[in-house]
């Protein structure tokens, strides 16, 4: 009898502890921990409850994390190094906590903290390894996939602070089914998303990390690019947006600041599709959070339809601007520039740079026309037309090399 009851306890016991793990597994943490006390306090339990610890850190929830390492140190105050982190975190916790409240309505800045010794933060399955940039749009940092050691960029969305009740669930719905479309794109000039999910209240990204610059850096007097060098680049980006395209997938935000360019080793990425394609006629709140306005076309200005064409005027204006350093359309007010955008004509590009062909100068404004149909019909097409004009520059640039010939 002894012994069947012994045998009892220990299956029991063998019962919670995988329960606990299938709830840590689970993400559900503070069940995990019910079903770790009901184990018998013994060594048998300790690496479970330290993993658990461990994931509280991450997901920046000190105080219980604190409450799982005093509960190992009943039943042994030498397991590993709990007695140190229960001091780091003791130490910690309240100037975080602090930093947490006052940033209730921002978690996704509280993802980072300097503080040595305290587990990196996870969102799903990534470790954040440090930010690498902050924008309109939400934050971008550089993480890790554990599992398989790849290196990732992910955007974290903080929706909540632009939506609430059931905005809230549509944007969300929308981002989600919008990821997913973008996530089948594979070409060699898209950024290719990896996962989607949402996790402390941010809708995340992970994304390839792309090294280099962002093309707003060659966007300004005194860093422009060369012209044949511009004329290569967009001819990339131009065939990847028409490959978007026939996918049925459209940007909706091209810009500089989306295109990410590595000089020394060539590489060219459109970035940010599956966010920009969240764009909501009917709530001007969605339009605030992802609209660029000075890149839009007349009809996403005007809360219109759009298509593939939309993208290549977007992309004009990008031209336009990485040519001469100066957007063709600025207004002292967002009534301004729409009305600029829908009604008005940009200044010749020849006129704000020396050099600029006349072939260049017509790519652009067929680009910007008003109506989609005036527009290129197709990125192959524009990228055809920059190739010609491409071979002009090369030609101008060997006679004024050798005059003679």
């Amino acid at each position: 009898i002894v012994v069947a009851i012994e045998e009892s306890r220990q299956e029991a016991a063998e019962a919670h502890r995988t329960l606990g793990i299938n709830y840590h597994n689970q993400g559900l943490y503070d069940q995990a921990f019910i079903e770790f006390k009901r184990c018998p306090a013994d060594l048998y339990v300790l690496d479970p409850l330290y993993q658990l610890g461990l994931e509280y850190e991450r997901k920046r929830q000190f105080v219980k994390a604190i409450g799982v390492y005093e509960y190992m140190r009943e039943i042994d105050p030498d397991y590993r190094d709990i007695q140190a982190r229960i001091a780091r975190l003791n130490t910690g916790t309240e100037s975080a906590v602090a930093t947490m409240i006052a940033q209730e309505q921002k978690p996704e800045e509280t993802l980072v903290l300097d503080q040595t010794g305290i587990e990196k933060p996870r969102l799903g399955r990534y470790i954040i390894e440090a930010q690498l940039g902050k924008g309109a749009m939400g934050t971008v940092y550089l993480g890790r996939d554990e599992k398989i050691g790849r290196q990732v960029a992910i955007k974290t969305l903080p929706f909540n602070q632009e939506f609430e009740g059931h905005d809230l669930e549509e944007v969300k719905w929308r981002f989600f089914r919008e990821a997913e479309a973008s996530g089948r794109l594979d070409h060699n000039n898209i950024v290719h998303i990896y996962d989607v999910g949402e996790e402390h209240d941010l809708a995340y990204i992970a994304m390839d990390f792309v090294p280099g610059y962002s093309m707003d850096h060659y966007a300004r007097e005194g860093a422009l690019l060369d012209p044949l060098e511009i004329t290569r680049i967009m001819q990339q980006i131009a065939r990847a947006l028409a490959y978007a395209h026939r996918k049925q997938v459209v940007h909706r935000d091209i810009k500089p600041a989306n295109i990410i360019y590595d000089r020394d080793s060539g590489t060219l990425k459109i970035t940010d599709f599956g966010i920009a394609s969240l764009v909501d006629d009917s709530k001007t709140r969605t339009g605030t959070l992802l609209g660029t306005p000075s890149y839009m076309s007349p009809e996403q200005v005007a809360g219109e339809k759009v298509d593939g064409r939309s993208d290549l005027y977007s992309l004009g204006v990008t031209l336009y601007q990485l040519l001469t350093g100066e957007l063709p359309f600025v207004g002292d007010s967002l009534a301004n520039l729409m009305y600029l955008i829908t009604n008005a004509e940009p200044k010749d590009i020849r006129e704000l740079r020396k050099g600029l062909t006349k072939c260049l100068s017509e790519v652009v404004k067929k680009a910007m026309a008003k109506k989609p149909e005036d527009r290129f019909q197709s990125g192959d097409e524009m990228a055809e037309a920059l190739r010609r004009c491409e071979l002009e520059l090369q030609r101008r640039r060997k006679r004024a090399q050798n005059p003679k010939d």
